[in-house]
């Protein structure tokens, strides 16, 4: 994953103090894990999966027995936050090629259906004049179990990604709830208009 997405990470949106304690978190190596430590980045390889991350400048990675420390090798607002996030993102990798994430979206109303098209590919027909294929990007496994889509992979930010844009083709309206939605999400409905008498 680049680090782009950290220096451009917004202060306005966490606070010092609790980017800080995040920070102060350590980092358990599970078991079937290799960690590879550089100067500037962290590899981490598992049954799963292997990822890399890339570790910002004032950002120092310390590997002690079974535990990965980070520390802040300045001070400094910016740095604060990179520390804490720095921290999460390795938690993320540390847990994902070990056990790996998921996420269901589940697809409701009349004729709407997806499909397996090979391996690669899935076809959603969500109430349009045609069909939407999708490919599956590399690192990600997609299951079917009749409406709901199931993506695991052990990278948190693509699967996230790539359910939030099939989500994104055909968002739940709020009058019939036709459309996809996470599984388990809440969708507050409208009333529809009435008939005039």
């Amino acid at each position: 994953m680049s680090f782009q997405a950290i220096k451009n990470y917004s202060l306005k949106t966490h606070t010092i103090s609790n980017m800080s304690r995040i920070g102060k978190k350590q980092i358990e190596i599970p078991q079937g894990v290799t960690v590879i430590l550089n100067k500037d980045s962290v590899s981490f390889k598992g049954p799963k999966g292997e990822i890399k991350q890339e570790i910002p400048v004032g950002i120092g990675v310390e590997q002690q027995g079974n535990v990965l420390v980070v520390k802040p090798e300045r001070e400094g607002k910016e740095i604060s936050a990179l520390w804490g996030l720095t921290t999460a993102l390795l938690l993320n990798h540390a847990y994902g090629v070990s056990v790996g994430f998921e996420k269901k979206l589940e697809i409701r109303g009349v004729g709407y259906k997806v499909a397996m098209e090979g391996v690669d590919k899935i076809k959603l027909d969500l109430g349009f004049s045609h069909s939407i294929f999708i490919d599956i990007p590399k690192g990600l496994d997609v299951k079917l179990e009749k409406q709901v889509i199931v993506i695991s992979g052990f990278d948190k930010q693509q699967v996230g990604q790539f359910a939030a844009k099939i989500r994104s083709l055909r968002k739940p309206e709020p009058y019939k709830g036709k459309g996809v939605r996470y599984l388990g999400e809440v969708v507050r409905k409208k009333e529809g208009k009435k008939a005039g008498k």
